[in-house]
């Protein structure tokens, strides 16, 4: 057994005393399966399981440590205690003993226990020689019925830990598929998110969808549309190869509270239906943010413009002026969709440059300015103005804001 186990998951890189836990506690989950793999973690996560009274061990500990305290589950006896850099969950073990409780788990990679006290593995269903053949193999198919949201749990954690999935597992999966259904929307689309973010995510996400999990979600995805998932990866790649900045944007997430990228929004523009208006309902059902939902509608809305052949400096403008932050996720779109490179690398130059006035413009005048020098009340006629006057001074007929002046006098008609 791996000698770096104990070291990894020893107290002394806990944020609380040993002391605190009864006699036996176990670590149990991704902790130990990820200790086994070797794989360090800044962010501790674990997962205790102790025979009783877990609630209130994790209330004594978080008060010990003034410490977040989170009451889970009441019922289940499950509670989290939030440090700065760690969280710790406790549970109340399920059944008589330890053994009853890992066989209730999901798959055998994560049902290995470890015993803080005694620094014992305790490995009932071998999941170790499933780790070591990086598989996901199922404890029972009664379990993913229990809670389905373990069917697509398979594919994220695949992704995630660059493991497969055994093909008894898979099957079973494929046969208990409809039970997706039954799972609140919300735990899938965090599921998703997590393939969305990368890569090795897509052919993840394709097999979900093959094997049925995701087609009650996205009703309107077919195969071709699938198929763009991993165009879209290629893309992207490109365009990081030819512009930097701009790979760094497709990975960047929408918003700080958001844990989208644009190049997932992307991504989650081939899945929908192509109708913004019905793309909207369909994130709206899997609970997406109102940013996501806004995100994935722009990126459709623009794409049919990115298609047409040459836009003129007024159409650009307008463009720009819709598209906005949502721009790098529709040009991998396009570029997914057929769209040539060569006909869209004279607005990536302008989206690029800061500088540009036809993608950033500058306004040479203020609504208020407008109203002040032509004497007219607030109305959408200023908005038109101001538009129109913008338009102008890209396409070279004006640069000052006096010349701004007389070209709205002249709009008028009052010149």
């Amino acid at each position: 057994m791996n000698g770096s186990v104990p070291s990894l998951l020893s107290p002394e890189n806990w944020p609380f005393s040993l002391e605190f836990l009864p006699q036996p506690a176990y670590i149990v989950g991704g902790a130990v399966r990820d200790a086994i793999l070797g794989k360090t973690r800044e962010y501790l996560d674990l997962d205790f399981v102790v025979p009783s009274d877990a609630v209130k061990v994790a209330r004594k500990i978080a008060t010990h440590y003034k410490a977040g305290f989170v009451l889970l589950d009441p019922q289940r006896q499950i509670a989290r205690v939030v440090f700065p850099n760690a969280t710790a969950d406790f549970a109340q073990q399920e059944g008589e003993c330890l053994e009853t409780d890992l066989h209730r788990r999901d798959f055998t990679v994560n049902a290995i226990a470890y015993n803080p006290h005694t620094q014992e593995i305790i490995d009932p269903l071998q999941g170790y020689l499933d780790l070591q053949q990086r598989l996901l193999r199922m404890i029972s198919p009664a379990n993913f019925v229990d809670d389905p949201l373990r069917l697509m749990r398979a594919y994220r954690q695949a992704a995630q830990l660059g493991f497969t999935i055994e093909p008894n597992t898979e099957a079973e999966i494929r046969s208990l598929a409809s039970h997706i259904t039954i799972v609140a929307p919300e735990r899938v689309r965090a599921e998703l998110s997590y393939m969305l973010v990368n890569a090795k995510g897509t052919l993840w996400i394709t097999k979900a969808w093959e094997h049925n999990l995701l087609v009650p979600f996205f009703k309107y995805a077919t195969k071709e549309s699938v198929s763009l998932l991993t165009v879209l990866d290629k893309v992207a790649f490109q365009l990081a190869q030819m512009w930097q900045q701009f790979g760094v944007e497709l990975d960047q997430y929408i918003r700080d509270t958001v844990k989208t990228t644009w190049l997932g929004v992307a991504k989650l523009a081939t899945l929908v239906n192509s109708e913004p208006k019905i793309a909207e309902i369909e994130l709206m059902e899997l609970t997406y943010s109102r940013a996501e939902i806004k995100a994935v509608s722009t990126a459709l809305t623009v794409l049919p413009q990115l298609k047409k052949p040459l836009m003129s400096l007024r159409e650009q403008y307008f463009f720009f002026q819709e598209a906005g932050s949502v721009f790098s996720a529709s040009v991998a779109l396009a570029l997914a969709d057929g769209t040539s490179l060569e006909a869209l690398t004279p607005l990536i130059t302008r989206y690029l440059n800061p500088d540009d006035l036809v993608a950033y413009p500058i306004p040479l005048l203020s609504g208020r300015h407008i109203m002040l020098a032509l004497n007219i009340p607030a109305s959408p006629l200023v908005g038109k103005l101001l538009t129109e006057i913008a338009v102008a001074q890209i396409e070279g007929k004006i640069s000052t804001a006096e010349q701004a002046i007389k070209f709205a006098t002249r709009l008028l008609g009052n010149d």
